[in-house]
């Protein structure tokens, strides 16, 4: 090797530490915890759903993770101790390796990589860790609880960081800072989310409703079935209806013509179809808690009908173990802000904290 080459390879070494130890941690370590529905292939683990995320403890200064995104769209927050250090966004198609945090000090760490984005948007292919200075990855977290939620864009935190109000999605939601995710952060609750922005039990601006695919690992593939007995939650919350407040009440819609003709249906059908679901959870979950929540955009607005339905479902369903929880309107059309899921949080966690029992960490 010539000197000239020499000297670059040192520089490069300098540079961007291609020369520093670092510990190759695969997808399939035992130790790596994986919350959500997460897709298992040959070469790595996809994350699909909303709020799908890796968690992994280690001891050591730093970590790089080595990704793929099949859209390139998808967001990832990127949480080091309880804090968050950058959000990522993984290129199309091209697996790369990229820096999570550095700089930390000597000793033990919690890292998570959070997807902030909903399945439409991509799936994101995360094929293992590099720890940087010869880390050692260790046991994974140990959960207090364990929490599922069906739901719809309120939960996944659709235009949660448009800050002008008009209700944009793209690089402005959030899952992360979801109502329902602040909720299982607050009870150190192992956290899964299955909802889509559109989806509706009864009726979706979609040409499917949550019925048809919440059992689902892949949303779009029905053969896809996911094995239930991978994860069983304490608490199920409900958070649907809000966009068959909307879509009931458009019958030129394709949707609604595909479904019901000309005639929207009855209130005691929309109230069995309601029930019919969450009989099907029950059947998933025979000791699961079960909180059939509504709001906080207009589905609950003054005169609409939609928390009576949740209600009488609740009460006529003879199942004690099912409770309803309406969140207040929050005044606008239009989906809640950053400020707004706090609130909706600190209800949903005080109706728990009551209800069941559970503290905070």
């Amino acid at each position: 090797m010539s000197i000239k080459a020499l000297f670059s390879v040192l520089l490069a070494c300098v540079l961007f530490a291609a020369c520093k130890p670092s510990t190759v941690v695969n997808f399939d370590n035992p130790n790596i915890h994986y919350s959500g529905r997460v897709g298992i292939k040959k070469d790595a683990a996809e994350l699909i759903w909303t709020a799908s995320s890796v968690v992994v403890n280690f001891e050591g200064t730093g970590a790089d993770a080595v990704l793929s995104d099949s859209k390139g769209a998808d967001m990832i927050t990127v949480v080091a101790d309880g804090k968050v250090v950058q959000t990522l966004k993984p290129k199309k198609n091209k697996q790369k390796t990229y820096e999570l945090v550095s700089g930390l000090q000597p000793g033990k760490h919690r890292l998570e990589l959070f997807k902030r984005t909903e399945y439409q948007v991509g799936t994101l292919s995360f094929y293992g860790l590099k720890l940087h200075d010869e880390g050692k990855i260790l046991p994974p977290p140990v959960y207090k609880h364990r929490i599922e939620f069906y739901a719809n864009s309120i939960t996944c935190g659709f235009a949660l960081e448009d800050t002008t109000g008009k209700d944009r999605d793209e690089g402005f939601q959030n899952g992360y800072r979801s109502y329902a995710n602040i909720t299982a952060r607050h009870f150190n609750a192992q956290y899964h989310c299955i909802a889509k922005s559109g989806i509706g039990v009864v009726l979706s601006w979609l040409p499917y409703i949550m019925p048809e695919i919440y059992d689902r690992t892949y949303p779009m593939d029905p053969k896809s079935k996911w094995d239930f007995s991978k994860f069983t939650p304490e608490i199920v919350i409900v958070n649907l209806f809000q966009n068959d407040y909307h879509t009931l009440s458009s019958p030129t819609h394709p949707q609604f013509k595909a479904r019901f003709g000309t005639t929207r249906p009855s209130a005691e059908t929309i109230i069995a179809k309601y029930q019919d679901f969450i009989k099907s959870i029950r059947n998933k979950y025979p000791d699961a808690k079960i909180i059939c929540a509504l709001g906080s955009m207009d589905s609950v607005e003054p005169g609409s009908p939609f928390p009576g339905y949740v209600e009488k479902a609740v009460a006529t369903l003879g199942d004690k173990n099912v409770y309803s929880q309406i969140f207040p309107y929050l005044g606008a059309h239009r989906h809640p802000n950053a400020r707004e899921h706090e609130a909706m949080a600190k209800q949903l966690i005080s109706f728990i904290e009551t209800k069941f029992g559970w503290k905070g960490e």
